[in-house]
């Protein structure tokens, strides 16, 4: 199933592209895409949402790639695996910016606008209202909306697939029972997603899903981030890090990668409060409409739903040390080895087997 969900999108964008760059005006979109505007790289929020749509693109922050790589075997080269998927995702979101800003373009000189007053307030009107009627404008307009909306089916469900089995491995992984009667539990979170996605398709979905968009993934998912960069980089350490790839691969990982790493948290934590700091307490505004009062109360009660299990656990891993407070901050935020763990089996070569024993598919879940 995958395979025709994932490379779909390439034959349809490869088409979108050749007829988009054939319209009146395509030229004119393309320059705009092509062009940069530096003085937006002062935007605080051009950054939130540059890193956000990485998240997005990528995975980290949505547990996603911890679940699938808990599959893999011990020895699978991942170091392959990130360098290749990285490069197909950029390659790919800068081909899709040329299928888009040439049908903007169009869009442009059909209505005798700008292209940046084409796009409306949300990003979702580029994909729902503004490509839907360019494309309604075209010839053969029908046979071109079914290919751009088998196209958006095609990544949905694409996407759906990592984010399901995300949820399923986290919660099959620490419940026996649920491993046991795990096509029941699938078909139980199914049917949650199904219903729950009803709101979003009802005629008050074109309020939703902004509200989501702005309050359930931005600012959540640069904290968790955050945190998992700080906790990997800096309190488990490079050093311990590049060991466990060396146990794995046969060979450490450059200096490049090693100083990307120690810097990195640096600047997602910049970004992260760069975000909180131009975070606004007002309700959410539309161009035709302003959000109630009370969601801005609902929209901080979801992102605590996403974030709260990190403050939460750090408190009760401290309750659990002994000692000062300082003492017990310092045991928290110390490595802590477990037999046969990776870092274990480096640093006692006799402890080592042979990798074909290891169960291929909570190994590095366990690690």
């Amino acid at each position: 199933m995958v395979w025709v969900t994932a490379t779909a999108p390439y034959f349809v964008l490869t088409c979108l592209f050749i007829r988009g760059i054939t319209l009146p005006g395509a030229g004119k979109g393309i320059y705009y895409y092509l062009t940069p505007d530096f003085s937006k790289l002062s935007d605080p929020t051009v950054w939130s949402a540059a890193a956000t749509q990485i998240f997005f693109s990528l995975g980290p922050g949505f547990g996603v790639l911890l679940a699938l790589s808990s599959y893999n075997d011990f020895n699978n080269n991942c170091y392959r695996d990130a360098v290749v998927t990285t490069t197909i995702n950029c390659l790919t979101s800068f081909f899709s910016g040329f299928v888009i800003f040439s049908t903007l373009g169009y869009m442009s000189q059909l209505t005798n606008k700008e292209v940046h007053e084409v796009v409306g307030d949300h990003d979702a009107s580029l994909i729902f209202i503004v490509y839907p009627q360019a494309l309604a404008s075209m010839s053969y307009s029908s046979v071109w909306s079914f290919i751009f909306f088998v196209m958006l089916i095609t990544l949905g469900i694409d996407s759906t697939f990592a984010g399901i089995e995300a949820l399923i491995t986290g919660f099959c992984d620490e419940s026996r029972l649920l491993t046991k009667h795990r096509k029941w539990f699938v078909l139980v979170i199914c049917i949650v997603y199904y219903f729950g996605s009803f709101p979003a398709i009802s005629y008050g979905g074109q309020y939703i899903i902004p509200f989501l968009d702005d309050y359930g993934v931005s600012l959540s998912v640069l904290f968790i981030v955050t945190c998992e960069m700080i906790a990997v980089c800096w309190f488990y350490g490079i050093s311990a890090f590049s060991n466990d790839i060396k146990a794995m691969l046969g060979f450490y990982p450059g200096i490049y990668w090693r100083v990307c790493w120690t810097c990195c948290p640096i600047f997602i934590s910049i970004i992260f409060l760069m975000t909180v700091y131009n975070t606004s307490f007002a309700p959410l505004q539309l161009a035709e409409y302003t959000y109630p009062t009370w969601s801005v109360a609902l929209g901080w009660f979801l992102r605590s739903l996403s974030v709260l299990s990190v403050p939460i656990c750090a408190i009760v891993i401290l309750f659990q040390g002994k000692g000062t407070l300082m003492e017990r901050l310092r045991w928290a935020t110390t490595p802590q080895q477990r037999r046969g763990s990776v870092t274990s089996l480096v640093a006692d070569p006799t402890q080592i087997i042979d990798s074909s024993l290891l169960d291929p598919v909570h190994t590095l879940t366990q690690v």
